[in-house]
């Protein structure tokens, strides 16, 4: 029992921790969302309103900033709009690793050192979704749908 116990609650850390850095990348998003979120609730949309705004506010920042980064054609716009999603998603990259080592690490240089070293890594894949669906700069053509690289067939023996 106390075998399938430790399993258990190595697998839980292992989950919420993965949950964490996910939701961190989306930090932008989600201060929006919560945002208009609180905005509606405070004028007096409700409960289901207020879901429904944030909903709504999440998926429209999300969709306008990487429907944005496609279509410019500056490369300095299109760091600049990686970076509005990517700094936020540092910062809650750095304090989510920041208080996750508070529990294992007693140095606090150390911590330190795990904080930069998860807001780099959250900060980039932030940056790495941002970037996603976006057409090479000077190409001119979106990408061609399917798979980037074809299929791998097995060889099979001539006859």
């Amino acid at each position: 029992m106390i075998i399938i116990g430790l399993i258990l609650g190595a697998l839980g850390i292992g989950f919420f921790c993965w949950l964490l850095s996910t939701l961190a990348v989306y930090a932008l998003p989600f201060f929006a969302s919560v945002t208009a979120g609180l905005a509606a609730f405070h004028s007096g949309a409700g409960v289901i309103g207020t879901i429904v705004v944030g909903i709504v506010a999440c998926t429209a920042t999300l969709g306008v900033g990487q429907f944005a980064f496609a279509v410019a054609g500056s490369p300095l716009i299109r760091v600049a709009l990686a970076l509005l999603f990517a700094t936020p998603a540092a910062v809650a990259g750095y304090h989510a690793a920041l208080a996750v080592t508070h529990i294992v690490v007693s140095s606090q240089g150390w911590r330190e050192a795990f904080a930069i070293i998860g807001a780099i890594l959250v900060g980039g894949t932030a940056w790495g979704r941002m970037t996603l669906l976006a057409d090479p700069l000077g190409s001119g053509k979106p990408p061609p749908p399917g798979p980037a690289q074809p299929l791998l067939t097995a060889a099979r023996p001539e006859d």
